[in-house]
């Protein structure tokens, strides 16, 4: 179940890196929504964010960490040294976890034969979501160091 998200929008959005205009990093950020759109974090951590706008507009949502839910064997064995809560609450310890990394980039998340998707989940009340400010972002001026686009579930332990 994914737990915690944010988003990025469009080149003006100081925080996306679409800000540079489409480039070979950023190209699948410019295709069709559903797509995964992984990259390397300091040359250290993938990171996994799906494309959401229609097709020629920059826009993706980070999956910044998840509950596992299933296929616990296969994440223990990638990061069983960890707490199991601690296993995926973050956007690279998650990609560590469910080995993501770049060959993933581009993939259709909404298709099952690509490998790694979505599917649907639970319904999540409001109130159970909390909503904020985007975070590491320490470089980025206001107001996108700000923005409210990073949404928090409570999970269920």
């Amino acid at each position: 179940m994914i737990t915690e998200t944010e988003a990025y929008i469009g080149e003006s959005d100081l925080a996306c890196h679409a800000k540079a205009g489409k480039t070979t990093r950023t190209e699948i950020m410019y295709g069709m929504p559903g797509s995964a759109y992984v990259y390397l974090n300091y040359g250290i951590h993938w990171m996994l964010n799906v494309v959401t706008e229609r097709g020629g507009f920059p826009a993706a949502v980070l999956v910044r960490a998840i509950q596992p839910l299933e296929g616990l064997d296969f994440i223990a064995a990638r990061r069983g040294k960890q707490p199991r809560s601690k296993w995926t609450d973050g956007p690279g310890k998650l990609t560590q976890a469910l080995n993501i990394a770049k060959s993933f980039n581009g993939v259709d998340l909404c298709s099952r034969e690509s490998g790694l998707w979505i599917e649907a989940g639970e319904s999540v009340s409001d109130e159970n979501v909390t909503i904020g400010a985007r975070v590491g972002l320490n470089n980025v001026p206001e107001p996108w160091k700000s923005m409210p686009w990073r949404f928090l579930i409570k999970t269920k332990e």
